[in-house]
Parts: C-alpha cells; sequence; structure tokens
C-alpha cells in the first residue's frame, strides 16, 4: 500500500474556533482550584495548629512532634522516589522517541505534538501525582516504620526459621511497606513509559520514506517496538522480576504469620513444601531478570518472554499444586505424625503470647454436691464477699435514687470497685453521675456548649448488702457527694458521656454560668453556679486561635458568642477517657471498660491498655471484637485479629483537668520498651503509681475474656488431644440475658487458700454441651503480690455438674422458689427479674448463687430492687430474703458461716448519715407491705397443704390487707 501528495497542494483549512465562552473556562477553572486548594489547606492548618494545642497543653507535644515529624519525612522519602523514578523514566522515554514521524497518523501525530510541547508539564504533573500517592502511603505507614527503627529484641527464637520474634513483630511487616512501594514505584513506571512510548510513535507498523520529488511513501512493516523502548522496557521489566524474588524470599516468614488448616503458624506442608517452593520460585524469577536485563541488548523477546512464562508455570506447580498434594495425600491421612512438632509449637507460642505459660489447671476436680449442716465452716470468710447487687441490672435503680435531675446520667452496666470502709477492703458497685446532653432542656448552643458543661459526684453501694426495702445501701450519694469516699473534686468535665465540646471559664469577678449542683442538695435550695478553675483544656482567648476552632468545628458561634466565649475562655474536647488515651498513646489499644475510682478526693478515670500483635509467630489468632463481647459489653472493642496481648500500661484520666497519666505495669514486655524508646518519658515506672490509685487498679476484663477465649482450647497442652478436639470448652451463654455469659469481679476464697481475694471469674462447658466443664479465676487485686496468678479447676468426667443454663432453668422452675415470688408476679404489672448468676467455689463443690429483683411498675418511674436470693449447691435449691437465709436452707439449717448481713446489736442506733431514712409512704413502703403479703401467702400455702382451711383463709385476708394497703401506699 502507498500513498503519494502532490508537492504543492495547500493543506486545508484549520477548523473553526469553538465559542469564545469556552476560552473563559480556563481561567474561571483555575481560579475554583486555587479556591478549593485554599480551604483543603486552610482546614488542614487549623487541624494540625489546634492538635498541636492540644497535646502542648497535656504535655506531651513530643508524640505529636514525633509522629508529625516522622510521616513528613516517610512523605518525603517515599513520595520523593516515587515521583523521581517515574519522573526520570517518562524522561528518559520522551529522549527515546523516534526522529521520524508518520504522515497519515494523525492522532498519533497530535498525540505526540501536545506530549512535545508540553512535555516537562506532563512529566511533572505525572511524577507528581503518583509521588503525592505514594507519601501518603508513608506517612499512614509512620507507627510501622517507629517501631522497626526501635525495635526491641523479645528474647526468644522461633524454632523453624531461627529468627528473633522482634522479626516478625516489628521487621517483616516494615520490609512489606518497603517492597509494596518499590512494586508501586516500578509498575508505574513501567505502565507509564509503555503508554508514552506508544504516544510517541514508538510502536512502529508503517515506514515512511521520501522520493527526490518530495512525495512521502509509507510501507507496512510487522509491529515493534523501537529498540530504545524496548530497552527501558526490559530493564523495567527485570527490576520488577527481582522485586518478586525478594518477595517469595520474605513470603516464607509470612508462612509463621498466617493460617493453615489448623492453626496460625507453620505446618508439615508450609516447611516442607510451601517453602522450599518459595526459594525455588525466586531462583527463577532472578534467572528470568537476568534475561530480561541481557534482552535490553539483544531486544529479542522469545527467549525472556517463553522464560516468564515457564516462571508462571512453575510457580502454579511448585507454589500451588505441589503443596497442595502434600497436604491432601500425606498431611491430612496421617494427621497427628506429621503434625504433632508443629502443633506441640503452636500450643507454646499461643499460650505465651496470652500470657497463660503459667496457668494452674487442678485436673479432674472432685466437686462436692451433698450438703451437711455447717458445711460452710470453713469458708466464713469468703462469704461476706459474695457480690448480690448486679451491676447490669441495677443502673435504673442508680438512676431513678440518685439521677437528681433528668439530664444526668448513669451507663447501663454499672462497674465494681473496692474501697476501704471503716478499716476493711469492701467491694462495690459505682458510677460517675454524668451529664445526658439528650435530656438537657433547650438544647440551644449556649446551653450544650457552656452551661450544661459537667456531671458531678461518684454514686456508690455495697455490694454485698442492700436496705430493708431491697434498695442498694449507699456508700457515697446524693449532690453534693454524701458518704465515705472522701471526694473534694466531684465535678466531671471528662467522662464517657462527653461527646461534645466545652467551653469554660470567665475573666475574674464574672458571674458564674455552668450549672453545678441542683438545688445544692438541699431541698427547697437553688441550684449553684460555678466556673471552670481547673487547668484542663486550651486557651481560646486569642481571636486566632478561636477562629481556628471555628474552622475545626465548623461552628461560627465560636467566634459570635463573645458574651460566652472571653479572653479567659478555654475548650475542652475529645473529652471520654479512651479517646483522650488513644491520642495521646496511639500504640495502645484500650480496653473497653474505662470505671471510674475515687484516688485522693479526686474522681478518675482508670483505663488498662493493652499492646497487641497479629504477628507473633505461631500464635493463634482470635478477633478482639468477638472474643471481647458478652452480654454485659457495652462499649465494642475494635474489630481485628491479634495473637500477641499484654496489659503493658495502666492508665488514669483526671475526671476535672482531663490529664492523661501512663503507668508502665508490664515493664517487661518488649512492645512497651520499643514504644518507650519511641516516646522517652511518656510513660512512669510502675514503682510511681501512689497506693491509694494501685488499690483500685484490677486485672482487665477484656484480657480476661481474650484468655478465657483461648484457653477454651488450649488448655490441652498434648498436640494428639488438641488435633482430636476432644476436650473443648466454650463460654457459656447468659442465661439471663442474650451473648455470652460476662465474666464477674467479686471476693472468692480459691480451694486451699487461707483468705479471700478480689478476683475476676468464669465458667466454661464443653462444647456442645450445658453441663460445667471448668471454673476459672485470676487473682484481679493489683497489690497483691499473686496478682495475675490464673488457677482452673478442671472438673472430673466422672460426676456431672450442671453449667449455668441448667442452673438457672432449676431455679426457675423450683416449687420453693416460684411459691415465694408469686405474689409478687401475681400484681399486676410487678416482674421478677434474675441477676447474675454467681459460681463461688465453697464448701467442696460450687455454689450458684443468684439475686432476684422486683419491679413493681413497669413506667418510667419504675426500678428494680432486690428482693431475694437464691442459691444452688449440688441438686439442692434454697430461696430467702437475705443470703443467710437461702444458705441456711441449703445446708440443713445452718451453713456453718455468717454473711455478715445480720446487723449488730445497737446498730439500728447509729444509723448511716449516707442513708436515707425508711419512707411510711410511697414506693419504699408498698414494697415493705408487699414482702409482709408475700409472707402471708406462703403461710397461706403451708396452711392448704395441710388441710388447715382457717388458717388459709385467715392468711389469704391478710395478704389481701397487705396489698390493698400498699396499693394505698403508692396513691
Amino acid at each position: 500500500m502507498s500513498s503519494a501528495h502532490p508537492a504543492g497542494r495547500r493543506r486545508p483549512s484549520p477548523r473553526p474556533r469553538p465559542l469564545r465562552q469556552q476560552d473563559d473556562q480556563g481561567p474561571m477553572l483555575a481560579v475554583m482550584i486555587g479556591l478549593a486548594g485554599l480551604l483543603v489547606a486552610v482546614g488542614l492548618a487549623s487541624r494540625l495548629w489546634t492538635d498541636w494545642l492540644w497535646f502542648k497543653q497535656l504535655g506531651v507535644a513530643a508524640v505529636f512532634r514525633t509522629r508529625l515529624g516522622t510521616g513528613v519525612l516517610l512523605f518525603v522519602v517515599f513520595g520523593g522516589l516515587t515521583a523521581a523514578v517515574v519522573g526520570l523514566n517518562l524522561w528518559l522515554a520522551h529522549r527515546m522517541r523516534p526522529r521520524t514521524r508518520p504522515q497519515n497518523l494523525p492522532l498519533a501525530t497530535a498525540t505526540r505534538s501536545l506530549i512535545e510541547t508540553r512535555h516537562r508539564l506532563a512529566i511533572a504533573l505525572l511524577a507528581g501525582v503518583f509521588g503525592l500517592l505514594s507519601g501518603l502511603t508513608g506517612f499512614v505507614q509512620r507507627d510501622v516504620f517507629l517501631a522497626w527503627r526501635h525495635a526491641t529484641p523479645f528474647g526468644t527464637t522461633e524454632p523453624w526459621f531461627h529468627k528473633d520474634v522482634s522479626f516478625y513483630v516489628f521487621d517483616y511487616p516494615w520490609w512489606r511497606v518497603v517492597l509494596s512501594q518499590a512494586y508501586w514505584m516500578l509498575g508505574v513506571s513501567l505502565f507509564l513509559v509503555f503508554m508514552t512510548h506508544l504516544a510517541l510513535g514508538a510502536l512502529q507498523s508503517f515506514n515512511v520514506t521520501t522520493t527526490p520529488t518530495g512525495q512521502s511513501i509509507v510501507t507496512r512493516q510487522p509491529s515493534r517496538l523501537s529498540g530504545p523502548a524496548q530497552a527501558q522496557m526490559s530493564v523495567l521489566a527485570g527490576l520488577l522480576l527481582v522485586l518478586y524474588a525478594i518477595d517469595c524470599w520474605l513470603d516464607r516468614y509470612g508462612y509463621a504469620v498466617s493460617n493453615n488448616w489448623l492453626f496460625t503458624g507453620i505446618g508439615h506442608a508450609d516447611l516442607n513444601s510451601r517453602v522450599v517452593a518459595k526459594n525455588v520460585v525466586a531462583l527463577i524469577a532472578l534467572l528470568c531478570a537476568v534475561l530480561f536485563f541481557v534482552n535490553a541488548k539483544l531486544r529479542r523477546w522469545n527467549i525472556p518472554v517463553l522464560a516468564l512464562v515457564l516462571m508462571l508455570v512453575s510457580s502454579l506447580l511448585v507454589s500451588g499444586i505441589y503443596p497442595a498434594v502434600v497436604q491432601r495425600f500425606d498431611v491430612q491421612p496421617k494427621g497427628p505424625a506429621r503434625e504433632r512438632p508443629f502443633i506441640a509449637q503452636n500450643i507454646a507460642a499461643t499460650r505465651a503470647a496470652y500470657g497463660l505459660s503459667d496457668v494452674e489447671i487442678t485436673e479432674d476436680y472432685d466437686v462436692t454436691t451433698t450438703v451437711s449442716a455447717g458445711q460452710l465452716k470453713q469458708d466464713a470468710e469468703a462469704l461476706p464477699g459474695i457480690r448480690l447487687i448486679d451491676p447490669s441490672l441495677i443502673g435504673p435503680t442508680f438512676e431513678q435514687l440518685q439521677q437528681v435531675r433528668g439530664y444526668y446520667s448513669f451507663p447501663k452496666v454499672l462497674d465494681v470497685d473496692r474501697y476501704t470502709i471503716d478499716g476493711e477492703f469492701t467491694d462495690a458497685v459505682v458510677a460517675a453521675r454524668e451529664i445526658n446532653q439528650d435530656e438537657i432542656p433547650d438544647r440551644n448552643w449556649t446551653n450544650l456548649h457552656t452551661v450544661y458543661t459537667h456531671g458531678f459526684g461518684m454514686v456508690a453501694a455495697y455490694g454485698n448488702r442492700r436496705q430493708a426495702n431491697g434498695e442498694p445501701e449507699w456508700i457515697a450519694r446524693d449532690i453534693p457527694t454524701q458518704g465515705k469516699l472522701g471526694e473534694t473534686q466531684s465535678r466531671i468535665y471528662f467522662g464517657e458521656r462527653t461527646n461534645t465540646y466545652a467551653v469554660v471559664g470567665a475573666p475574674e469577678g464574672a458571674e458564674p454560668v455552668e450549672l453545678d449542683t441542683p438545688g445544692g442538695g438541699k431541698e427547697g435550695a437553688v441550684e449553684t453556679r460555678n466556673t471552670y478553675d481547673g487547668k484542663g483544656g486550651v486557651g481560646i482567648g486569642n481571636p486566632l486561635i478561636r477562629a481556628l476552632y471555628a474552622i475545626r468545628f465548623g461552628d461560627v458561634n465560636l467566634l459570635l458568642s463573645t458574651g460566652r466565649v472571653n479572653e479567659a475562655s478555654r475548650i475542652l474536647y475529645d473529652r471520654t477517657p479512651r479517646e483522650r488515651l488513644q491520642k495521646v498513646a496511639p500504640w495502645l489499644t484500650p480496653d473497653s471498660d474505662a470505671y471510674p475510682a475515687v484516688v485522693d478526693g479526686r474522681v478518675v478515670w482508670i483505663v488498662d491498655a493493652y499492646t497487641t500483635s497479629s504477628m507473633y509467630p505461631n500464635s493463634n489468632r482470635v478477633e478482639l471484637r468477638q472474643a471481647t463481647s458478652d452480654s454485659q459489653t457495652s462499649v465494642q472493642q475494635q474489630s481485628r485479629p491479634v495473637n500477641y496481648l499484654r496489659n503493658s500500661v495502666k492508665a488514669v484520666i483526671d475526671a476535672g483537668d482531663g490529664d492523661v497519666t501512663l503507668y508502665a505495669w508490664d515493664e517487661a514486655d518488649p512492645m512497651l520498651r520499643t514504644w518507650q524508646k519511641v516516646y522517652p518519658g511518656q510513660v512512669k515506672p510502675r514503682k510511681a503509681i501512689p497506693a491509694d490509685l494501685l488499690d483500685h487498679m484490677r486485672y482487665p476484663s477484656d484480657l480476661f475474656k481474650v484468655q478465657r477465649e483461648v484457653l477454651a482450647r488450649y488448655h490441652a497442652t498434648n498436640p494428639d488431644t488438641w488435633f482430636q478436639q476432644s476436650d473443648l470448652w466454650e463460654v457459656p451463654n447468659d442465661p439471663v440475658a442474650e451473648g455470652k455469659e460476662a465474666p464477674n469481679y467479686l471476693s472468692i476464697k480459691w480451694p486451699g487458700d487461707k483468705a479471700p481475694v478480689f478476683s475476676q471469674t468464669s465458667v466454661l462447658v464443653p462444647r456442645g454441651r450445658e453441663n460445667l466443664g471448668a471454673y476459672m479465676a485470676v487473682n484481679a487485686d493489683a497489690a497483691s503480690p499473686d496478682y495475675g496468678q490464673m488457677r482452673v479447676l478442671k472438673l472430673s468426667d466422672s460426676k456431672q455438674v450442671a453449667g449455668p443454663g441448667q442452673t438457672f432453668n432449676a431455679m426457675n422452675t423450683d416449687e420453693t422458689v416460684a411459691s415465694k415470688l408469686r405474689p409478687y408476679l401475681m400484681q399486676g404489672s410487678a416482674q421478677a427479674h434474675f441477676g447474675n448468676l454467681l459460681t463461688i467455689p465453697v464448701g467442696g463443690g460450687l455454689l450458684y448463687v443468684s439475686p432476684v429483683y422486683t419491679q413493681q411498675s413497669t413506667t418510667s418511674g419504675g426500678y428494680l430492687v432486690l428482693r431475694f436470693v437464691v442459691v444452688r449447691f449440688g441438686e439442692h435449691i434454697g430461696i430467702g430474703s437475705t443470703l443467710q437465709e437461702a444458705l441456711d436452707s441449703v445446708f440443713k439449717g445452718d451453713a456453718g458461716a455468717s454473711t455478715g448481713e445480720k446487723a449488730e446489736a445497737g446498730d439500728e442506733k447509729k444509723p448511716d448519715p449516707a442513708q436515707p431514712a425508711e419512707p411510711a409512704q410511697g414506693q419504699a413502703a408498698a414494697q415493705k407491705l408487699l414482702a409482709e403479703a408475700a409472707s402471708a401467702f406462703e403461710a397461706a400455702d403451708a396452711a392448704l397443704k395441710k388441710g388447715d382451711l382457717g388458717t388459709y383463709q385467715k392468711q389469704m385476708q391478710a395478704a389481701k390487707e397487705k396489698v390493698k394497703a400498699a396499693d394505698a401506699a403508692l396513691k
């Protein structure tokens, strides 16, 4: 095919230009892009500057500087290197463009002309865009880099590759980041270079010659890239193959932290086939890379392409099919014979990674199920520690009796702590009275952010006592706080419900505007106001700082409300305890349960914090959220896998100032020591914990939940038993609430110990069954030298003991229990609620205890009161208005020990100042009358069974009169 053009022929005139309005779109578009860029820059600047002020106010500016500086450094290095490599390759591609161009290919000619006229701009733009993307990737990986840069050895060697555990936890993730960036950099370069060569005419399908007369003759030839283009792409392809070889070599270590058919870690097929396959494929990839490098000179694609195809086929055979054959026809049929050493290593690594290496398991524990009088004599010290107040049920009662005003609130699930009351450690159910912003009257900006700024006071009740009317017996109550906790700073500016910012502070002499104590705690008194005098928050007296915060929060009221925002104002934000901890120490994972305590007179929040990893070699992974979720979970954990968990830090957040103090707890933890190198001085040593604070620290709940989840399978240390799954446990469902049964904090006396200790306990059942399989407890007293000691009673298979579900069903259907509850259930809207089912090792067996609450009204003013206690020991069930009465009924009239519920002689003459007088009218009086009616109904039932109709009628009449009187008391 050929064509010719007359030399003197005039070229066609250019087409008319579009309408002029389109010419104006260029400057308009530039202005819009400029404005958008300015808005982004202002928003980013306001965020960075206000974050700096926040960190500086807390005294942890080094955290902000280190993370920002490292992120910027990685942004520059990753972004700059990518931009340089991409730009250099595009520049070389432009330099290597063909010197001639086909005249009859208008599209290629137009593209080449456009690129040639603006090639510098195009190269800079493309290099900048892909460099920016790489830089952002580097910026977000700053924590991975910091951990790698300051890595601390674990001192434990992984047995298959003989690497220290720190290689997998710190080094391996970082080299993965570097490798992925190198892939991205060269892969983008190869693609852009190929497209550039195409655009510049390097794909030559025609040969153009010019005759002496000036005619251009185009002849077809086989399509091929120009020589320089082939050379450049061969080199880039060779470099990518070198990266692939490194990737295969690094992948070998990945098997130690990936899942196989049994567990997380290396198995037989991994070590003996997949690792070998990776070495073979890496070698083949290097040989292919050499061929591509040589091809840059020879420019003969048959051999390198054929080698690449052979590499892919070999990779499929060696890395895919061969290991699958070994797994299917060698490993699976022989099972334990092949996997035994690998299972043993997985068991050891898993128990070490979750802190379970030293668990004491009592095998074949023979549980006593028979009862006799005086059986609990040896456990007398443990009985007063049995907690009857259920923190998951009593929240509404706290709300009704201690809410004071509708805009205050308590959490749905309360917390359990310990206090020294009258010289003795006492388990207490506690809660902080916080502002509920959803219930603030007139939710305008002024009320939300400047008036209702804080909650007030701690409320605490004895865990093992109740008043005569069933209400909690208070340790601390009311506003201002009255009781025995010794509060001196009760205002809660930082709490679990403080989800919005607050503007506080005022010039000296100004009228206070913050609502403080509604009514001052006295009838008829007016509410009091307060001006914040703490050191928390960032000062916003400077108009520029105020403007930055207005931009950050998108709230112009910070600029317009000059009456409430003044030169002395401070802004409090990021006020929840877990949120503050995560910002101050992003390398920590907070426990889902932050709990309040009064320490040295101040209300503080205590949050356990963890160092975690999913890269501990050969340790089995668990899903953190799934393992820590149960029937009492109100705050969900992060949804991610972990296979290493340490309670390395205990954090304290001041409720008044918002100060965050970190104390090292597991000082031997290599991850903690690594981050202490990154942020020197941020974490105080364990010995710096004040004694008063130490008394309130406890074993963290999320750690215990994860450990019981792991222990459900990894209590078995024999590889054959583990493989056969013949001894698996699971956490039972909560019989009285939705979800898995939650662990319980209470004081127990372990069999063989001399004294009870504050513990966290749980039960486990055989998988797929309802009977009890094991009872586990950990010493939760942080001040104890045996803190963290975990012990398990593994029940003997020769005797079946009822599990929680079976026990609840037995209690719920027991005739004696039913007869006690029947009078309350007969009262229209009355309801009975079984509380948490506690399991306590006493009397040579396991005692189940469940408080029973009644609610006389389902209206908004109704609340639960503790009415009965139901216990079960073996097959024997008892119920009483007190724990003592219930125990005595089970142990043949005499449990042999006192629960401490009975008042000492003369105590009635010394009322507790924290307790209100028993009302003669109202709901409390009605409940007392209903209790008397219940006794009359019970006496009537007994008389009817004996055939004594006279007594039956008399008692029924008395019961009806009590019910009628109760109804009158409510009017």
